[in-house]
């Protein structure tokens, strides 16, 4: 499938004035996405558990201009308050949109956004903010154009999304997305993301996730910045191998319900990304002495308890703590009373794999 799939010929109705709203997941990587080329292409395929208490609620109201120019027009409020500063990163998303979605510059458009976890906390906001915009925008274009299907929708919601920002584009289905073309993975694209196609075992299913909030403050390297550290890296070709062939072995791991070899092959991938930005040039490390202090209690009491308990990272210090349903008691306990203690004021999001976006 090429781009120009999601250029529309002709819309069939106009619209004047109205809204539509989104609620659309955060989501957390398994095998990681870290380098890119093109227009927000992957240079290796990942997969993710979509969450399910960690969202964004985009109300989008539109405008119709009375005369037409050659500017987008707009305002963002973030719980409230109108936020400038949110405006650049969503006018580059128009500008990347623009030719799949022609109707931009015929509207005004107010755009409302709140989060259910706090913006600064590390969570991915800008998978779920850019992805509720996205479902938004082909809320208005279904209304042009009727006869769009579910299948269009949510590929081209994804497609769009991940113009936005790339993991955005796996925050449209739940629970579990594919993105990036693999060879073991029938119907995987560059351009969007995909529901998992093959079996799960039931050891997977309503996984939950616990995210440690270690630091609450401001990325101390941006993605797209750490996404460009890939393109000089030494070691990026071996990088984007391993995470392909994570990815193949993940198949039977998810089929078979291989509790141990899963907690291996994510841990790795957790780990991985992170030697990844020490070794760049300029170089990072993003994990804190509690990020440390969490993965090495996590380890002892996984080897002490028989635990399926396991972590994995985004680029940051945040600890996200995954683990089977049937350990969601006697995990929480120990999170409570061994892991809060190493987190900005004791803090933590109780979460659990997801089902995708809702419209409201």
């Amino acid at each position: 499938m090429k781009e120009s799939h999601f250029i529309p010929e002709k819309y069939l109705h106009n619209l004047k004035n109205g809204s539509v709203t989104w609620q659309s997941p955060s989501n957390i990587a398994l095998v990681k996405y870290w380098g890119k080329y093109g227009q927000q292409n992957p240079k290796n395929a990942s997969i993710s558990f979509t969450l399910n208490n960690c969202n964004t609620l985009t109300e989008l109201k539109y405008f119709l201009k009375d005369s037409q120019n050659q500017e987008f027009d707009f305002n963002v409020y973030f719980e409230g308050e109108k936020k400038d500063d949110f405006k650049p990163k969503i006018e580059s998303f128009f500008e990347r949109i623009e030719q799949y979605i022609p109707f931009l510059k015929h509207y005004r458009f107010e755009i409302h956004t709140s989060n259910t976890f706090p913006h600064s906390s590390g969570i991915a906001s800008s998978a779920s903010g850019m992805s509720a915009i996205a479902l938004c925008i082909m809320s208005m274009e279904k209304l042009m154009l009727p006869e769009v299907s579910s299948d269009y929708f949510n590929q081209k919601a994804s497609f769009l999304a991940r113009l936005g920002s790339g993991s955005a584009c796996r925050s449209i289905k739940g629970e579990l997305i594919v993105w990036g073309a693999h060879e073991n993975i029938q119907g995987s694209s560059q351009l969007f993301g995909i529901q998992y196609p093959y079996q799960v075992h039931d050891n997977f299913k309503n996984y939950q996730d616990t995210i440690l909030l270690v630091d609450k403050g401001e990325k101390q390297v941006s993605s797209t910045v750490g996404h460009n550290l890939m393109k000089d890296h030494p070691f990026a070709e071996q990088r984007f191998q391993q995470a392909n062939e994570n990815l193949s072995k993940l198949i039977p791991v998810l089929e078979q319900g291989n509790v141990s070899e899963f907690i291996k092959i994510v841990e790795s991938e957790a780990l991985s990304l992170h030697a990844m930005m020490m070794t760049s040039m300029p170089y990072f490390i993003l994990m804190k002495p509690n990020t440390l202090e969490i993965i090495n209690r996590i380890w002892s009491y996984r080897k002490l308890q028989n635990s399926a308990i396991c972590f994995t990272l985004d680029a940051g210090a945040n600890v996200h703590v995954l683990y089977p349903e049937n350990e969601k008691e006697t995990v929480l306990v120990f999170i409570k009373n061994e892991l809060a203690p190493f987190c900005k004021n004791g803090e933590f999001i109780i979460d659990q794999v997801g089902f995708g976006a809702i419209q409201k």
